[in-house]
């Protein structure tokens, strides 16, 4: 049972709704904004925010996916390792791809670019003080500045709330599968929910 209560949509702030278009998505796709919405100003800052780093988005959606489940691993985030987002789907994200995340190093269907942003957000996740010059080095082979910067933040981004979500404990609507904590579970399976 989530350990936060999750604030029905009738409850929220007028413009919330209105930013995350309650009357067109499921209770899975509001998310964590169900308790968000407890702090309606904040809560809109941090769609504004979101919403920048999907909209101005320069890396391909099939990255951003891959590095966001591998992070979602290494957070035991049940709910982020649960969801397969449409966008990401669309650029080629297959769960066989999503199975290469289990030794993404190793993986042949993975490309250079992949491998080294998986491996920043994986560091990040377990180690960040190993991101050092030398791996930003590494980064720049395959990313600009500007990319560097925005697989940055989008992977704080993951980190942080995706552990943030881990702690509330929001499993009640996954499959089963994705309820049972009694022992750590990879994103890597059949049992994902796709959202827009």
């Amino acid at each position: 049972m989530t350990r936060i209560q999750k604030l029905d949509p009738s409850e929220w702030d007028d413009e919330l709704r209105e930013i995350n278009r309650v009357d067109e998505a499921t209770e899975l796709e509001l998310g964590l904004m169900r308790i968000f919405a407890h702090k309606p100003q904040t809560a809109k800052g941090l769609a504004a925010f979101g919403g920048s780093l999907k909209m101005s988005r320069e890396l391909p959606e099939r990255l951003v996916e891959l590095v966001r489940l591998r992070v979602a691993f290494h957070n035991q985030c049940r709910s982020c390792m649960a969801i397969r987002y449409t966008d990401a789907l669309n650029d080629g994200v297959t769960e066989d791809l999503v199975c290469s995340l289990e030794k993404p190093m190793e993986a042949e269907n993975l490309t250079e670019a992949e491998k080294i942003a998986i491996e920043y957000g994986e560091r990040f996740a377990t180690n960040h003080l190993s991101i050092d010059e030398e791996f930003y080095d590494r980064l720049r082979e395959h990313f600009s500045e500007a990319q560097i910067v925005e697989l940055g933040m989008t992977v704080a981004f993951f980190v942080g709330f995706g552990r943030l979500a881990a702690t509330w404990d929001m499993t009640e609507e996954l499959p089963e599968k994705f309820q049972d904590k009694s022992a750590p579970i990879a994103p890597w399976n059949e049992d994902s929910i796709v959202v827009r």
